[in-house]
């Protein structure tokens, strides 16, 4: 008997940006309480995969299916797809001068309220909500009144992503290159608070060039891209086969 319950379903997508195919009939099934990784050469369309997902508008999808929870996304902007439950979070986070991290999460926090029609929370009751949040990527509550990725270090930036993902709660999470840049420390925080955040109603994405972050978060499946299609899947074991050989042998 077939328990799983698809979170995505994607079906044969095709995907290009400035006329140039990115996607080729791209297919892939995530279902709730499974952790996929998809590694792949540079160019090999990873980042793009997030894009067309999240609804990245210099994105065009040509053809094929993006069914969240049974229901396609296609017509969906980036908000309205946000709001149903899907977060991205990127490779480079963008800098928000004269914006602070509270105000900047108190707003992307009450837009998701509204968004449900529940009552926005206060300044007041989002801190104490916030700081519970904190706890789970060991950052002090200083970081709040600073502006939103002003001034961070590569750590932080990722640090604040996944607190960004812990305070929305999403049921589905594409986290493109979260180890980039990061020493082991980091790396293992940012794991830690990824791990604490996973159940078995959610899902999670990780897209990723380099072995060593499964080392800390373990996937049920890898995929692996090249040239806009996954060419193999298979269990963790792959992760550390693809370290040793690279990516030329399954071309």
């Amino acid at each position: 008997m077939n328990n799983k319950i698809p979170v995505l379903e994607i079906k044969n997508l095709k995907a290009s940006i400035n006329e140039i195919e990115i996607l080729k009939d791209l297919n892939l099934t995530i279902n709730k309480g499974e952790i996929h990784a998809i590694m792949g050469p540079n160019g090999s369309g990873k980042s793009t995969f997030s894009k067309v997902i999240a609804g990245h508008p210099a994105y065009k999808v040509v053809s094929g299916e993006i069914l969240f929870n049974g229901n396609s996304i296609l017509d969906l902007n980036p908000e309205e797809r946000s709001h149903l439950g899907i977060f991205l979070a990127f490779q480079y986070p963008i800098e928000i001068p004269g914006v602070s991290n509270e105000d900047f999460l108190r707003l992307a926090y009450n837009s998701k309220l509204k968004s449900q029609n529940i009552p926005e929370v206060d300044p007041i009751e989002f801190l104490t909500l916030i700081n519970d949040k904190l706890k789970i990527i060991d950052m002090s509550a200083s970081f709040l009144n600073r502006n939103v990725n002003e001034g961070f270090s590569g750590g932080e930036k990722k640090r604040n992503e996944i607190l960004q993902m812990a305070l929305l709660n999403p049921q589905l999470s594409i986290l493109d290159e979260t180890d980039s840049g990061l020493d082991i420390d980091a790396l293992k925080v940012i794991s830690k608070g990824i791990n604490a955040y996973m159940s078995s109603e959610k899902a999670i994405v990780l897209i990723t060039h380099y072995q060593r972050l499964l080392d800390y978060i373990k996937p049920d499946y890898i995929h692996v891209m090249q040239n806009g299609k996954i060419v193999k899947t298979g269990n963790a074991e792959l992760a550390i086969e693809l370290e040793k050989k690279g990516y030329e042998w399954l071309k």
